[in-house]
């Protein structure tokens, strides 16, 4: 996503040494591997270069940052291009769905460094799901390639995705879907004292619709349909993660579609998570489509978003089945209604794994002054925030 479009300016005042160096943090991360100079990091946050040196310097000594050459001049003095240095910290991001988890390792461009898929039984009691998910960060941190020699890797926390509802301010899971075993859970701190790191908690679609929309850009009106174990929503408006006023937006799997029809894991009847997913077990992938289609043309009447993202397991097995029939039911809907077109329906690919890289996104967003969009990292977590904020 483009800060320029998206951001306020920074601030040249002492108590916001931490917003600014976010700025600075992020405009580094968009920049990539050609970097970005400071007259331009002054130009793009409305920081003073001085400001913007002092930042520099500070994110240089902590090794978030490194010189990636020089620009030509231009008459005076070449101008030194700075970068970020992606190996300078990590997050791990787990999804724990309802049969399998999947647990990756991310710098803090975003890119996975590794990754483990392993079986998991969401109903198992509590203990060992928590002793799993524990391991599986311990694997992928040991997983990852290292120098030979090199100091111990930073990591800022471990992002957990599953599914909802769940709070995720307090990292409590509410009812989940089949397994109301987990209701009043308080996952967050369990799992942070299993491994020993700051832990934040979200659903899955919000994860991973956050994970895309930090690759957009610019502002985006978005949502991000998860068909896999269930059926779930992620949305994105106005370029922010939506999650309602109680955490619980994005239970779009949950919307009836036959007052009579078959009972969902949910209560309620005729939803659109048992139709499709009946229909998909059956093999009628068509039906299956048609279903999500009618839900996802309700979604785009209701919230008039600009793009539908598809993703999960059941859709990455048959990918042209699932966007060709979605689209063709939202066209149908905007035929009827007079619209000059249709919005366009895509899919996110690598089935479930979005969710455990979005997962790893909700540790570092905040780093690059996206704690808005992310969980709440807790105790141990704010006092890191609040200790790199004395460093910035």
């Amino acid at each position: 996503m483009n800060r320029s479009n998206s951001r306020s300016g920074g601030a040249n005042l002492p108590a916001l040494r931490h917003h600014n160096a976010s700025l600075v943090l992020d405009l580094l991360r968009v920049a990539g591997e050609q970097g970005i100079s400071r007259l331009e990091l002054a130009e793009r946050t409305g920081l003073t270069p001085q400001a913007v040196s002092k930042i520099t310097v500070r994110l240089r000594s902590e090794g978030l940052a490194a010189e990636a050459g020089r620009l030509a001049s231009t008459g005076g003095k070449p101008r030194t291009v700075l970068r970020l240095v992606p190996d300078a910290g990590y997050a791990v991001g787990l999804h724990l769905d309802r049969d399998e988890l999947t647990a990756v390792l991310a710098d803090l461009a975003g890119t996975t460094v590794a990754t483990r898929v392993l079986p998991l039984d969401l109903g198992a009691p509590a203990a060992e799901v928590l002793a799993q998910a524990a391991r599986a960060v311990r694997t992928v941190l040991a997983d990852a390639p290292r120098a030979p020699g090199t100091a111990a890797r930073r990591v800022f926390g471990v992002g957990a995705a599953l599914p909802g509802p769940l709070d995720h301010r307090g990292g409590v899971l509410h009812r989940v879907t089949g397994f109301p075993q987990w209701d009043g859970y308080p996952l967050r701190d369990a799992l942070a004292a299993h491994t020993g790191l700051p832990v934040v908690v979200d659903k899955d679609t919000n994860a991973a619709a956050l994970g895309l929309a930090l690759r957009e850009p610019a502002e985006a009106d978005f949502a991000y349909l998860h068909l896999g174990t269930g059926l779930g929503a992620g949305l994105v408006l106005g370029g922010a993660l939506h999650r309602g006023a109680r955490t619980g937006a994005g239970e779009f799997g949950h919307q009836t579609l036959q007052l009579d029809g078959p009972p969902c894991g949910c209560g309620g009847r005729g939803c659109v998570e048992v139709l499709c997913l009946t229909a998909a077990a059956r093999g009628d992938i068509a039906e299956a489509a048609r279903v999500l289609g009618a839900g996802a043309a309700n979604l785009v009447g209701l919230l008039d978003i600009d793009r539908v993202v598809l993703g999960g397991r059941v859709v990455a097995a048959h990918e042209d089945a699932y966007v060709s029939g979605v689209r063709a039911v939202v066209e149908e809907r905007a035929r009827r209604e007079g619209a000059p077109t249709a919005v366009p329906v895509t899919v996110a690919g690598g089935g479930d794994r979005p969710v455990a890289e979005g997962a790893a996104q909700l540790v570092l967003a905040p780093l690059f002054g996206r704690a808005g969009e992310a969980g709440d990292l807790g105790g141990a977590g704010k006092r890191a925030a609040a200790e790199r904020a004395e460093q910035s």
